[in-house]
């Protein structure tokens, strides 16, 4: 048996035969092993001679999937951290330190919905060729289980990438990284030609899980869903308007 398959035996044992059947529908931890090898994967940086890794995990989870694992927490961060550092080990990435996995709590997290968001942080004395230390975790990805999954396993779970998106007159503009800028300035991330329009008006801002919509001291502000906002939550099918312009904030799974 593959050492990597070893410790996710260990993993499953943590929750035998203890809450059993229940989790179908939250957040299984095979499923968060599995998910942050692949942001791993996805966050590699190549060097001159070497790959390098992300070395700290922040996992977002609901908090009825964080309760489910208050008493095991510490023994699940453990073998999430072994899981992590065995599969650099068999890929050869490098890592800055050993991996670290911290668990946050997000209030817009579903039941059975968990994000992960990586970063790359220097020991006290970076080596020559190492990637700089990121000052924040990069952009939360947020995987959704299907409607049904009683019947379905881990590997045919489907869990797929988050598409997020605004809508301005028919035309869809996926957001991607931490800041998307709204205003008439051509540096802006979706440029509006509309008059009424500051140069740099708003911004869509990710943290944790979730989206912020925050007006930049615009000449004219910014409303969600007609009511006047410096700041706002987003929630799927959110309006936001900025001069005489509305778009539609979404939140979409995408197809595989």
């Amino acid at each position: 048996m593959s050492v990597l398959r070893n410790i996710e035996h260990k993993i499953e044992g943590l929750f035998e035969g203890v809450f059993g059947r229940a989790f179908r529908t939250h957040v299984q931890p095979v499923e968060l092993a599995r998910k942050l090898t692949k942001e791993m994967e996805d966050h590699r940086v190549v060097s001159v001679s070497r790959v390098y890794a992300p070395n700290e995990y922040s996992v977002y989870l609901s908090p009825s999937d964080r309760e489910q694992f208050t008493s095991y927490e510490d023994s699940l961060r453990t073998e999430l951290q072994d899981y992590l550092a065995e599969n650099a080990r068999r890929e050869r990435y490098e890592l800055l330190s050993s991996p670290e996995v911290v668990f946050e709590t997000d209030d817009d997290l579903e039941m059975g919905e968990f994000g992960i968001a990586t970063r790359m942080v220097q020991g006290p004395a970076p080596q020559p060729g190492e990637p700089p230390s990121q000052p924040e975790p990069g952009q939360t990805m947020v995987y959704r289980k299907p409607t049904e999954t009683e019947a379905v396993s881990v590997e045919e779970l489907g869990l797929g990438r988050e598409v997020v998106s605004l809508t301005v007159n028919g035309t869809k503009h996926e957001l991607e990284g931490i800041e998307t800028t709204i205003g008439r300035g051509k540096d802006c991330d979706i440029q509006l030609a509309d008059p009424n329009v500051s140069r740099r008006h708003a911004e869509i801002r990710q943290e944790g899980a979730a989206y912020w919509a925050v007006d930049l001291d615009s000449t004219n502000g910014m409303e969600v869903n007609g009511r006047r906002q410096k700041r706002a939550k987003l929630r799927q099918g959110d309006k936001i308007t900025v001069g005489s312009t509305e778009l539609v904030f979404r939140r979409e799974a995408e197809e595989e």
